[in-house]
């Protein structure tokens, strides 16, 4: 790298609040569950909480969206101003998350530079999508943003470390306890500590050497444009940050750019190799059709596909299935071939597409009547950033990490306007 994409920097923590309320989960889980967001409303009541702050994507159809902006941005200059915050000067906060299966995430707190993400489908920036965003959800994420004083991180962003050289040593250096405890509606246990002076220096270090251009061309061979940050989760989050950092820094002397606040965004390092770090495949399933083609005609679309069959998937419905491989297709190419079959299917046979969750379940629901499925492959952790690389970030709905409360809670927080 030819300067530092990941740094510390000046993050604020609740003080003297009761940290069980305040800390929410994420704006994107759980949007068609309003009855999660109504019991975290009641449970929090009139507390200082990370829910004043942000707007679940359950809203944003509600006639008062407009007033909901509005109020997190008063609650915001409130919070802000009103004592409610201790800023922890150029730190990182080392992250322990105990999650489902009880396993405990490692990652790292720090400021994101994002002058170094580019969010295109050819990007070829250090820091890359894994998903493909969809333009339509930036926009409200981008609104709110624009006018709030205060961000707060639920983006998880992949370092590719299999020696374990970066967050694994950081854990010597953690000291002060930030906090410790058990997140609500069953999110698990959340510690922090904070690193700061000669241990972030560490840090910084370490990942300099991971970045160096012997160890990228090494892990991906010499001649292609290296991934160095991959956004595991938070996508269009990272995008909307990217989307006000363009408008602002159109404003901005030369010298305004290199320290405004808006143009780093705090986000939670985490290695890929991480062992709590589980990719679980997104099926697709296709409702309402006429399945008599179905097994032809996925015999015939990916038997195109010639050479290693290094990715196998099985199209089924409920009178029979086929095997098919993908030759020498990058995991992402494999999945955008998945996605054009069934989209190709629809458009000739009728019926529409949905993306499911577990594989027993699109089993049962691909062998009704009138249905069926895609088991799409497992995803091998190390093909990841080869294949961004390669084919770009990977289509949409193609892997989800964990379940829903597993997703990292609101908590932290920083300002972004000087």
């Amino acid at each position: 790298m030819d300067r530092k994409i990941f740094v510390p920097g000046d993050i604020l923590i609740p003080e003297n609040s009761d940290m069980r309320l305040w800390s929410v989960i994420a704006c994107d889980q759980f949007t068609s569950a309003p009855d999660y967001w109504a019991g975290v409303e009641k449970k929090v009541g009139g507390a200082p909480s990370a829910l004043r702050l942000m707007l679940p994507e359950a809203y944003l159809d509600r006639p008062d969206v407009d007033e909901l902006v509005a109020g997190i941005e008063k609650s915001m200059r409130e919070y802000s101003d009103g004592g409610i915050f201790r800023t922890l000067e150029e730190s990182f906060v080392f992250v322990e998350r105990t999650v489902s299966g009880g396993g405990v995430r490692r990652g790292l707190l720090g400021l994101l530079d994002l002058e170094y993400y580019d969010y295109s489908p050819d990007s070829a920036s250090p820091i890359r999508a894994t998903e493909g965003i969809v333009p339509e959800r930036l926009p409200p994420r981008a609104k709110v943003r624009s006018r709030a004083c205060l961000e707060m991180p639920h983006i998880i962003v992949f370092i590719d470390d299999p020696e374990m050289s970066v967050i694994a040593p950081a854990e010597k250096e953690a000291g002060e306890t930030l906090y410790d405890f058990e997140l609500m509606e069953g999110g698990g246990r959340v510690r922090g500590r904070r690193i700061s002076g000669s241990g972030a220096e560490k840090i910084e270090k370490a990942l300099e050497r991971l970045a160096s251009p012997e160890r990228l061309a090494e892990k991906y061979g010499a001649g292609n444009a290296p991934v160095i940050f991959a956004v595991g989760d938070g996508n269009h989050s990272l995008a909307a940050a990217k989307m006000n950092w363009e408008q602002v820094r159109g404003g901005l002397s030369e010298d305004q750019r290199e320290t405004h606040p808006a143009r780093r965004t705090l986000v939670e390092l985490v290695n890929l190799h991480d062992a709590t770090i589980i990719f679980e495949p997104i099926y697709r399933l296709i409702y309402d059709t006429d399945t008599g083609a179905y097994l032809r005609e996925a015999k015939e679309f990916f038997s195109r596909f010639d050479g290693l069959q290094k990715h196998k998937l099985t199209c089924f419905t409920g009178e029979g299935s086929v095997e098919c491989g993908t030759g020498e297709l990058t995991l992402g190419e494999c999945i955008a071939a998945c996605e054009e079959f069934a989209e190709r299917y629809v458009e000739n046979h009728g019926g529409r597409i949905d993306y499911i969750h577990g594989r027993e379940t699109v089993l049962e629901l691909g062998s009704r009547k009138d249905c069926a499925g895609i088991l799409m492959p497992i995803m091998d952790k190390k093909e990841l950033f080869p294949s961004i690389i390669r084919s770009g970030a990977l289509p949409k709905k193609s892997f989800s990490i964990g379940p829903a409360l597993d997703k990292r809670y609101y908590l932290e927080c920083r300002r972004i306007i000087p």
